[in-house]
């Protein structure tokens, strides 16, 4: 059944959706040699070059958006990179992608490292810079506007909660562990809410309150634009809602945003605005994780894989195993 409210893309449909799975389980397989080995830079640069290996056998005409950096920064998969076999004659196709959402997860074997990207038609996925996102997320089921980044912790949960029927105290938050996160901690805890701390990964953090079997009902703090994008697109296939506001520690961050059309700099985004249209978005493991297995080595140099790929028109949301033999 479509999705009334978001249109098929006959564009889209040209590029298929568990193409997009293939690109995601290349880029946690690359990755995958590298858990537990203490390299981040290694374990990503495997990811990066899988990912665009896969990305490029696809016939479309593709741009990245959001990617590992700008040309300067990032030699493979920067944002404004070509990709596809299909250039000047395929469909035009924006991608966000993250080949390794958790270096430091898969450097040192933890929980939650995945492989994701988001695929729309051309312009309808927010060119966000590489800065910080004060980033705000509940799922699906509540009435719109229910949250507001605008507004307190305090107020955002208790609206919540009302909504939910419960008290306050029995709201669950994830939020990235990190020292700039104390006073929200505290206030979070202030109210007696469970805090759930997860050390990388916010798109995980954000999928997670999708997922009535994690018991997290909000997502609060900062983490980066990019993977905002990326969570506000998984929002969009399979319902929930997103505020995200950019943070500029400084002047060239400041200046890094406009270059990419950004005028109004305390614009607060809501998800449609940051992924609009028909969209796919997919993720595989590279570890084990609250929404997805890691990758698997086997005997015989079998690998298996857990991937998830949804569609914001059909609000269809695929599992898919797949077993590899090299």
């Amino acid at each position: 059944m479509t999705n009334s409210a978001t249109p098929r893309s006959s564009v889209l449909d040209r590029v298929l959706v568990l193409e997009m799975v293939r690109v995601t389980e290349a880029a946690a397989i690359g990755a995958s040699s590298l858990i537990g080995r203490g390299d981040e830079k290694a374990a990503d640069h495997a990811a990066v070059e899988a990912m665009r290996a896969a990305l490029n056998e696809l016939a479309m005409d593709g741009t990245v958006v959001i990617g590992e950096g700008e040309r300067d920064e990032a030699p493979m998969l920067f944002i404004g990179e070509k990709v596809g076999s299909a250039q000047g004659t395929g469909p035009k196709i924006d991608i966000a992608l993250d080949p390794l959402e958790g270096t430091t997860i898969t450097a040192k074997a933890g929980p939650n490292a995945l492989a994701v990207l988001a695929v729309a038609e051309e312009g309808n996925l927010l060119n966000a810079p590489d800065v910080y996102m004060d980033k705000l997320a509940v799922g699906p089921g509540y009435p719109d506007g229910i949250i507001d980044l605008a507004k307190s912790p305090t107020e955002n949960v208790r609206a919540v909660a009302a909504a939910k029927g419960v008290e306050p105290n029995e709201i669950i938050v994830c939020v990235l562990d990190r020292p700039r996160h104390a006073g929200l901690i505290a206030e979070l805890r202030g109210l007696g809410c469970g805090v759930v701390l997860i050390g990388d990964g916010d798109v995980a953090g954000v999928i997670a309150v999708t997922n009535e079997d994690t018991t997290i009902d909000l997502y609060m703090g900062q983490g980066g634009a990019p993977e905002g994008v990326l969570a506000a697109a998984a929002l969009r296939c399979v319902g929930g809602q997103f505020n995200g506001r950019l943070v500029f520690r400084n002047d060239d961050e400041r200046a890094r945003a406009r270059r990419w059309g950004i005028e109004d700099l305390a614009k607060i985004y809501t998800r449609d605005e940051l992924a609009k249209g028909d969209c796919i978005f997919a993720a595989t493991g590279v570890t084990d994780g609250s929404l997805l297995k890691g990758v698997k080595r086997h005997k015989n140099g079998v690998m298996t894989t857990d991937s998830v790929v949804m569609r914001a028109s059909s609000g269809t949301v695929r599992w898919v195993k797949g077993e590899h033999r090299r």
